[in-house]
């Protein structure tokens, strides 16, 4: 879904939208790289000078309970936020943390799962680490 489309399904929901909170999902719809919180005050403060780290987590929150976005924890690293709200893999860099969408059907296993060990999947992540081209430049890896 496009910006205005999820703008539009927001407002119908009573959902207040700001030209700081559309800049926020714009950039996040357009991006690749998986941002994380602070990177996105960085870019949404070069057109908005005025707008607060809060905002930020406050709209991330909105839009991910809404279903819009993903939020990606990593434990101690920073999360990331994916534009991409339908299940997808993702392969994560170990040396920079960069993270990049896999691109594959997804693995059935949820039925199976829930046979074997009596819980109610409601949905699963998968991810594959490794280390990024730009950081094996350099240096021998097996």
């Amino acid at each position: 879904m496009d910006a205005i489309g999820i703008l539009k399904q927001l407002k119908n929901k009573g959902v207040r939208f700001t030209p700081q909170r559309q800049a926020i999902l714009e950039f996040l719809l357009q991006t690749v790289s998986h941002p994380t919180a602070d990177e996105i005050y960085h870019h949404v403060k070069a057109n908005f000078p005025g707008v607060s780290l809060g905002t930020i987590y406050n709209t991330l929150n909105m839009l991910k309970e809404h279903g819009h976005i993903l939020e990606l924890s990593y434990g101690d690293m920073s999360s990331r936020f994916d534009g991409n709200p339908q299940n997808h893999y993702h392969v994560v860099c170990s040396k920079c943390g960069k993270v990049v969408d896999l691109h594959r059907p997804l693995i059935d296993m949820d039925q199976e799962v829930m046979e074997k060990s009596g819980f109610i999947i409601l949905g699963h992540r998968m991810e594959f680490y490794g280390i990024c081209p730009e950081c094996r430049q350099g240096e021998q890896f097996n």
